[in-house]
């Protein structure tokens, strides 16, 4: 509730699959299927590349209401402050196959992991009275919600190293 869209989202998903930031930030509309994410590219700070590592270049399983959340982007409208003022922008200007699924309000281009951290994430945090958080933090959280699950340990370090919880909605 403290977190404006889109961010409340990415947070959500991040929360709930595991998957680290860049590959958030690189998502695009044609990686989500009915109960999936595919995972072919990420985004930090201004570079592209291939995922981390050869295991998650991969399709993750996610509950349907991970799809759902993201894809109701679509109708959402944010608003930015600018000086005294503020202006509403679309939270998702194109939903073509190739744009990403995470786009500046305002530009449409990628968005920047730690802006997002220091702007949005961390000030949230202190609200709560979370003196410390970081996007790591909701990746091993994930980890941890699987363990409390009784998820065979074998079984969360291959969905953590893959990227993500194949099992976030039965946790």
């Amino acid at each position: 509730e403290l977190l404006a869209e889109p961010y409340a989202t990415m947070v959500f998903v991040a929360a709930h699959t595991g998957l680290r930031v860049s590959e958030l930030a690189g998502l695009l509309w044609r990686n989500l299927g009915a109960d999936s994410i595919t995972i072919e590219q990420r985004f930090c700070r201004g570079d592209w590349d291939q995922p981390k590592s050869e295991a998650s270049q991969a399709t993750i399983a996610v509950h349907p209401n991970v799809i759902e959340r993201i894809r109701g982007l679509k109708s959402v409208e944010v608003t930015v402050r600018a000086g005294t003022g503020s202006r509403k922008y679309k939270a998702v200007k194109s939903d073509q196959p190739e744009d990403l699924v995470f786009q500046s309000p305002v530009t449409g281009s990628p968005m920047r992991d730690n802006n997002i951290l220091v702007r949005h994430l961390k000030p949230a945090a202190r609200q709560l009275g979370i003196e410390w958080v970081n996007w790591q933090v909701l990746r091993r959280s994930c980890a941890t919600w699987l363990n409390q699950a009784q998820v065979n340990v074998k079984d969360a370090q291959g969905l953590m190293t893959s990227g993500a919880s194949g099992l976030a909605g039965s946790v």
